[in-house]
């Protein structure tokens, strides 16, 4: 088990070769990496370096991060996942020459909704809130906290899943994130 964020039990699920936790976390996102399964390209991926703690039932999951973002479908984010075939990843992508919001609900087949930014975020929150069968997505921008509603999803519910950070270069060379907060909870009843 790795200590970060004031946590003992983080684990790596396809870990990069260049990584550290100390007061956040850094890693260099490493080439050929991809979280995508079937729709439209015909391709399964399930190499995504994933970072995170495993929960059984409803969760708060709050990640706040910034990427050099350099090439075709780099992308770091928030990721839930129950198994290779169930899972949704939230994030910030870079596609076609600018920087969208990105949100990819698996089950079984990936679906993928995009919503471009008007430029630059220097620094990205999402927050994922897993109750019941569903999962709702929010984000916040610079130094917004994450609260702006960006979708709402179908998710199984009761089965533990891995809740954490994600960073993924499909196509290009790879290219350097920072996570500088990361939190995990179980959801409690208010």
């Amino acid at each position: 088990m790795i200590m970060a964020f004031g946590e003992t039990d983080w684990t790596w699920l396809n870990p990069p070769r260049q990584w550290t936790a100390d007061d956040g976390l850094s890693l260099f996102c490493e080439p050929g990496t991809d979280l995508w399964r079937r729709t439209h390209y015909g391709y399964t991926y399930d190499t995504a370096h994933m970072f995170g703690r495993t929960l059984p039932g409803d969760l708060r999951l709050s990640v706040t991060f910034t990427g050099a973002y350099a090439e075709q479908y780099d992308q770091a984010g928030v990721v839930l996942r129950i198994d290779e075939q169930h899972w949704i990843k939230a994030g910030v992508e870079y596609v076609d020459g600018g920087f969208h919001l990105s949100t990819v609900v698996t089950r079984e087949y990936s679906d993928w909704s995009v919503v471009p930014l008007a430029g630059t975020a220097r620094q990205v929150t999402f927050v994922l809130e897993r109750a019941g069968d569903a999962v709702t997505v929010r984000y916040g921008l610079d130094a917004e906290p994450g609260e702006t509603m960006l979708r709402l999803a179908h998710f199984p519910p009761g089965r533990p899943a891995l809740a954490g950070a994600m960073a993924a270069a499909p196509v290009g060379k790879g290219f350097p994130v920072r996570f500088s907060d990361l939190r995990v909870s179980p959801l409690t009843a208010g």
